[in-house]
């Protein structure tokens, strides 16, 4: 999940300004909702990303959308689609490697022999699908070269918005986002379009079938996840929320993480000075006490 980047407007376009009060609301409301900091100096971003929408609903200024979008059954209507437009979701296959590598030499073979050889694991924040989906690729990869063992695994994938997790339910990419996936794992479980002009893969039914995905708000007072959970990845999205709300939803994690558990932060977080039950076993990797 992002909230940088550039808009650029249609030709053509008038352009609403968003004054300082709406931008208030507006900020007030995002941070409320979704738990994501916009500060001041994200005014011309969100001015920018919400001209679309003001267009195809018809209102004539910011002011009159706000009026929308706060009046009863205004949430109801536009809440997703304001979730769409304010988060940009940034994300690539085998995205921080070195992840990936601990999982499959490290948490992997400690997590069996401490609790046997089913692994369920939660992708949240998943985007449109390329973090879970390299998960269950190592996963997958890990059963083969242990057989006999009888390893199986499942992965929760949730996100709060459903565009990108109708995309990721789908498994379809543009064959240059596998550009940083080895080339066997390209070849065990990526199948290519028989239209080659179009230059698509899709993931193959084996993986697909091991993902459950469901739309989650971390700002939700309890997560709709029944028993613990042995890995958890959650990567580049607490960078976006103030240290109450980092706080807040690593201790909801800890709940839904059984202890011997693996959590997974981008290599740009830390929960230094939280207090949580986590200890530090590699870059960004922490396990519960």
């Amino acid at each position: 999940m992002d909230i940088s980047g550039n808009d650029i407007l249609e030709p053509g376009a008038s352009l609403k300004r968003l004054s300082s009060g709406d931008f208030e609301r507006l900020s007030l409301f995002i941070h409320q909702e979704l738990g994501i900091k916009m500060p001041p100096a994200k005014k011309a971003l969100l001015e920018s990303r919400l001209q679309k929408r003001l267009r195809a609903l018809g209102h004539s200024s910011f002011t009159e959308y706000c009026e929308f979008l706060f009046s009863p059954g205004g949430l109801d209507q536009e809440l997703v689609m304001m979730i769409d437009l304010v988060t940009t979701n940034k994300t690539d296959f085998f995205r921080e490697s070195h992840h990936f590598d601990f999982l499959s030499r490290t948490a992997l073979p400690e997590l069996i022999k401490s609790a046997g050889p089913v692994v369920t694991v939660w992708s949240a924040g998943c985007s449109t699908g390329e973090e879970p989906y390299t998960i269950a690729a190592v996963m997958s990869d890990f059963a083969l070269n242990n057989p006999g063992i009888g390893f199986d695994y499942s992965i929760l994938a949730t996100d709060i918005s459903t565009r990108v997790l109708e995309h990721a339910r789908k498994g379809i990419y543009k064959e240059e986002r596998l550009a940083p996936v080895p080339e066997g794992v390209k070849r065990r479980y990526f199948l290519r379009s028989r239209d080659s002009s179009r230059e698509l893969v899709r993931v193959c039914p084996e993986l697909r079938e091991k993902l459950r995905f469901m739309r989650l708000n971390f700002m939700d007072e309890t997560f709709p996840i029944d028993g613990q959970l042995d890995i958890i990845f959650c990567r580049n999205v607490i960078i976006y929320f103030n240290k109450e709300t980092q706080e807040r939803l690593m201790w909801k994690f800890c709940e839904h993480l059984r202890p011997g558990g693996y959590l997974f932060l981008g290599h740009s977080e830390t929960l230094s000075g939280l207090g949580l039950p986590l200890k530090k076993v590699s870059a960004s990797v922490y396990i519960r006490q």
